[in-house]
């Protein structure tokens, strides 16, 4: 895995406040599994949780989600085989920021692209990066495991 310090595409941007300068952390994983098996795996419910937490569900777009550790937010964008965009707040009061999954084809397997933009849960960017790096990690178990 290897990951850095980035920003989501400009697109995303538009529901973060201009008031408040965007934090944003870039983590990636390769699984050694195709496109389709990733995204099949990461939209189930294991997958979900892996990324999102314990009883995350993903709906079609607009529909909101919940963890059972009371992170929540709302599908932005569902690119089937390509890309999840959704809110993610670390708690009821939480900020704002966006969560982008996006999966790339990466010779026999598939590259997943982390980025999180916005207020992060360990309010900075390298404690919220380990936190996307554990998850793509619990992703990647769970193709092979």
């Amino acid at each position: 895995m290897s990951s850095e310090v980035d920003a989501l595409p400009d697109d995303s941007r538009e529901a973060l406040s201009e008031t408040d300068p965007p934090m944003g952390v870039h983590a990636t994983a390769t699984v050694p599994a195709s496109a389709d098996e990733v995204w099949r795996h990461l939209v189930s419910p294991e997958g979900t949780e892996a990324i999102l937490g314990e009883g995350a569900r993903l709906g079609s777009k607009g529909e909101p989600w919940k963890a059972a550790d009371g992170t929540y937010g709302v599908v932005r964008s569902f690119h089937p085989l390509e890309q999840v965009r959704v809110t993610w707040h670390p708690h009821e009061d939480g900020p704002l920021s966006l969560l982008d999954v996006q999966l790339h084809a990466d010779g026999d397997g598939t590259k997943v692209d982390l980025y999180h933009e916005g207020h992060g849960i360990a309010g900075d960017p390298r404690g919220d990066l380990q936190h996307w790096e554990d998850a793509l990690g619990r992703l990647a178990r769970g193709m092979t495991g």
